[in-house]
């Protein structure tokens, strides 16, 4: 018997990981070399983000019973929480080769192939798992985002019918079948299952995620821009940013149309302003209606505290670019003009920061969008300086850089874009 030991499992099973860590470590204290309780302290330690001596328990499982699945299966768990993708597969790949009759662990590494984009993949290693269990709650999950991914909405809305009238009280399987009602375009009914999941697991972090949609694409124009996302979403990585800079492409090709053909200008230019309104709201539209969700008396507690700082930064810039207009319709100073249209600008790099995962890509974005504005306020300064306070030297180079801020800004976004796609390791 062991007494400890069980009283931890039941305490895992029931979410309340810091009690049963206390419980593991009274089992460790009887017996140290029991390897299947330093693999569920591992889970535990993981869960409460003690990354080094969740990753410590579980190696220790491994050394102790290197025949034994589970150890793997808990490093993998743990690697997978780390953001470790390419340790965490390794892991799972050990676990199957030991058990390949374990559906679990094929629900494991369906998940990493979704966080690495290959859905097939995470389709194939979904229905490994479903061969074994048919009625495998994650691998059902992982199928139904899988197919979801891959453009099938039919066969997802299908393979979440079926997992929820087997498990009616799955809060994933709630969320999942919210996530492919966006996908169809339906946020409203989309909302109702997000809210049941929260309902049972409050702490569901995907579910919530998809409520914050949910809200904002009951507007009609936002609606339009989450089918964008999503769509965009299921592309390959390489795709995406080739579609992004085909578009670039084209419209310089436009712009120089324009200047060699001035009789198209009537016809071009309409296309020039709707790409250049179309890249515009693509970036603003998230944190944008965030902030209307901010204003919300209801809408405000769906917001994550990043969204929430993310409107905060948004708010900041929308009053410093109304602020610039303001002194320069007053004082009719064209720099001050400039400036309003920059501050506007500005405000793309600087909203994507919350975007960001926490770290050094946060980190990166917050001091590229510091960089840009310190640089913005410095050439407003210089420029509404008398003349001659200023020396020559200094006002040649406030010149030579506005003439290639637009080029840094387009970099920034650039920047963004990558930024946002990163996953720091913990």
């Amino acid at each position: 018997m062991k007494p400890h030991f069980q009283r931890g499992s039941l305490l895992f099973e029931q979410r309340r990981f810091a009690d049963a860590i206390g419980e593991l470590r009274l089992q460790l204290a009887e017996e140290a070399e029991d390897s299947l309780t330093h693999g569920l302290l591992g889970l535990c330690l993981a869960e409460v983000e003690k990354y080094d001596e969740a990753t410590h328990h579980a190696q220790q499982a491994i050394v102790l019973a290197p025949d034994r699945p589970f150890g793997q299966y808990a490093l993998a768990q743990v690697m997978l929480r780390r953001n470790r993708y390419g340790e965490a597969q390794a892991a799972i790949l050990e676990a199957i080769r030991l058990n390949p009759y374990e559906a679990q662990y094929f629900a494991i590494l369906g998940s990493l192939h979704l966080q690495a984009s290959r859905w097939r993949d995470a389709l194939a290693a979904a229905d490994q798992g479903l061969a074994i269990d048919p009625e495998h709650g994650p691998c059902t999950n992982v199928r139904a985002q899988a197919l979801v991914k891959m453009g099938d909405r039919a066969a997802a809305a299908a393979t979440m019918h079926q997992a929820l009238a087997r498990r009616p009280d799955d809060p994933y399987a709630h969320a999942n079948q919210g996530w492919t009602l966006l996908h169809q375009g339906e946020p409203l009914k989309a909302m109702e299952h997000f809210r049941e999941a929260l309902r049972l697991n409050p702490e569901l972090e995907w579910a919530r995620a998809g409520i914050v949609e949910a809200m904002k694409a009951r507007n009609i124009v936002y609606r339009y821009m989450l089918a964008y996302f999503l769509w965009m979403a299921r592309l390959d990585a390489r795709v995406r940013w080739g579609l992004v800079i085909g578009a670039l492409v084209g419209n310089r090709l436009i712009s120089n149309q324009v200047q060699q053909t001035p009789s198209l200008a009537p016809i071009l230019l309409p296309i020039l302003f709707a790409y250049f309104g179309f890249v515009l709201m693509s970036w603003l539209a998230s944190p944008l209606f965030n902030l209307l969700l901010r204003l919300d008396r209801f809408g405000r507690y769906a917001l994550s505290a990043d969204q929430v700082r993310g409107a905060n930064v948004l708010v900041a810039c929308i009053c410093v670019t109304l602020a610039c207009l303001g002194a320069a319709i007053a004082t009719g100073n064209g720099l001050l003009y400039w400036a309003t249209i920059v501050c506007a600008v500005l405000s793309l790099p600087a909203s994507a920061i919350y975007v960001c995962d926490a770290g050094w890509p946060r980190q990166t974005m917050a001091a590229i969008s510091l960089a840009l504005g310190a640089l913005v306020a410095a050439i407003l300064a210089i420029g509404l300086l008398p003349n001659g306070a200023v020396p020559p030297p200094v006002e040649l180079a406030a010149v030579a850089v506005m003439r290639f801020l637009p080029y840094v800004l387009l970099a920034s976004q650039f920047a963004a874009m990558y930024l946002s796609r990163v996953t720091p390791q913990k």
